[in-house]
């Protein structure tokens, strides 16, 4: 037995297991439902949260990664293994069923808003049902592996409304509403918990942005969403390359920078606060400053410590005594030849705070580009967004009922009932989440009103595969 659980099966196909993609309890689920069922549907939901509207993300990387691929019998015989040993029962005949009478699929369907929509919380975002008598507790078998889209989609909606945030100071501030996609980088693939993260949360991060340097996330946007380059850098001084100089010979780094990199039209970016910002600022405004002008690139300075807002406020005004700058027409001062990237601290508040201050101050938000880590794809959980999937209707015999959970010691976690689904509002834009059948009354115009969810895999079948570009244009179609 212990052979059939680590020996002969390395780790990655353990976890490449659909069967053991789930919670240890779950295995004993079959045993518990009345016996008379036959069918079940389940829905996922964001129960509120930090932001009163998600962008739906993430379920095609999950399904293409998961579910696209049949289940074998070598996959039965370790799962039985594990689950044998691990004190739980095993439902074999069910996953018997499924190699022999589905061909490996699972008989699911999976329902949901296409990505990239816009969607007010306490909407039905996803549904799952399973018809099949045999195997109907599949759609809360996958359960713990379907809701895990709760990352991706809340990752891609703090990026959205960041973006909101950021576009409403260039608006304010800015001649050049074209530098929007660049304005919030990705810094956050050495502050998540594995490669599996960085490559979801910063895969969601691009819808609204096109600035990483998280190379697992762009590629897992170029593999799962059929895209050619979803994002890009620029050559960056890290500590060490400034420092392995010595300390009495930083500005021999920062001059290596410009004639590695420093090229027309180029972006170099220099972290500036190895040793004392200030002097750093001083010797680029001075005994560099041609080397800069010269080059016909743009520095961009990273100052790396201190207070946020104060340490960026410093380095603008020091660049501006410096290099100069010039008044667009919002009145607000644009640096010449100079920006500021600001890694450090940056979250959702002091991203506001800086731009707010910077304004304050009069200068355009041209200048300022952010590097957004841990706060970006760690610092958030699947409370964020208060994400559930939960069985809304079962199947007993030929008949369907309704299914929800109500605790009165918590009303925030009562459950939507009944087989559902989700409509829009085609001239309103407005989503409306209804049980099946759809039933048209007097206040409704039934013809303003569409299907917001699609059948995206069936039966082990992915049917819709979109693409990047298409989910980018429908989570900014609103924009001005």
């Amino acid at each position: 037995m212990q052979n059939a659980i680590s020996g002969r099966n390395d780790i990655a196909s353990i976890l490449s297991n659909p069967i053991l993609n789930t919670d240890s309890y779950k295995a004993s689920h079959y045993l518990q439902y009345p016996p008379e069922a036959s069918a079940m549907f389940s829905y996922i939901e964001s129960r509120g949260g930090r932001y009163d509207r998600t962008l739906f993300f993430g379920l095609q990387m999950l399904i293409k990664e998961y579910l696209c691929r049949p289940i074998t019998p070598a996959m039965i015989e370790q799962a039985k293994a594990f689950f044998t040993a691990h004190g739980e029962p095993f439902n074999e005949a069910g996953w018997r069923h499924v190699v022999e009478h589905c061909g490996g699929y699972l008989p699911v369907r999976i329902r949901a808003v296409p990505e990239g929509s816009v969607v007010p919380t306490h909407n039905v975002l996803v549904t799952v049902e399973c018809d099949d008598p045999q195997v109907f507790w599949l759609a809360s078998y996958l359960e713990t592996m379907l809701l895990r889209v709760w990352y991706p989609i809340t990752v891609a909606t703090q990026s959205w409304h960041l973006r909101k945030t950021i576009r409403a100071y260039l608006q304010k501030s800015s001649d050049d509403l074209t530098q929007l996609p660049f304005k919030l980088h990705d810094f956050g693939a050495r502050g998540v918990s594995s490669a599996e993260s960085a490559a979801i949360g910063g895969a969601a991060h691009l819808i609204s942005f096109m600035g990483s340097d998280t190379v697992f996330g762009v590629v897992a946007a170029n593999h799962y969403y059929n895209e050619t380059m979803a994002a890009f850098s620029v050559p960056a001084a890290e500590h060490s390359t400034i420092t392995s100089w010595g300390r009495e010979r930083e500005t021999d780094a920062f001059r290596n920078m410009i004639a590695r990199f420093g090229k027309p039209g180029a972006i170099v970016s220099v972290v500036s606060d190895s040793y004392d910002l200030f002097a750093a600022l001083e010797a680029w405004g001075t005994e560099l400053k041609q080397a800069v002008l010269d080059c016909g690139g743009t520095l961009v300075i990273r100052p790396d410590s201190g207070d946020p807002r104060t340490i960026v406020l410093q380095t603008l005004r020091a660049l501006d005594a410096s290099f100069g700058s010039v008044v667009n027409s919002k009145g607000r001062r644009v640096l010449n030849n100079v920006r500021v990237i600001q890694g450090d601290g940056v979250n959702p508040d002091s991203i506001e705070a800086i731009l707010a201050a910077m304004d304050e101050a009069g200068f355009a938000a041209d200048n300022i580009v952010f590097g957004m880590g841990g706060a970006l794809l760690q610092q958030i959980n699947r409370d964020t967004q208060c994400f559930a999937m939960k069985c809304s209707a079962i199947r007993l015999g030929d008949a369907w009922h309704d299914v929800s959970k109500n605790p009165v010691t918590d009303a925030a976690k009562r459950s939507m009932k009944g087989r559902l689904t989700l409509l829009l509002n085609r001239r309103t834009g407005e989503y409306r989440t209804v049980t099946l059948p759809v039933v048209w009354d007097e206040r409704t115009i039934a013809g303003e009103w569409d299907e917001a969810l699609v059948t995206v895999f069936e039966s082990g079948k992915l049917l819709a595969d979109v693409s990047l570009a298409e989910i980018r244009s429908r989570a900014h179609a609103g924009e001005v």
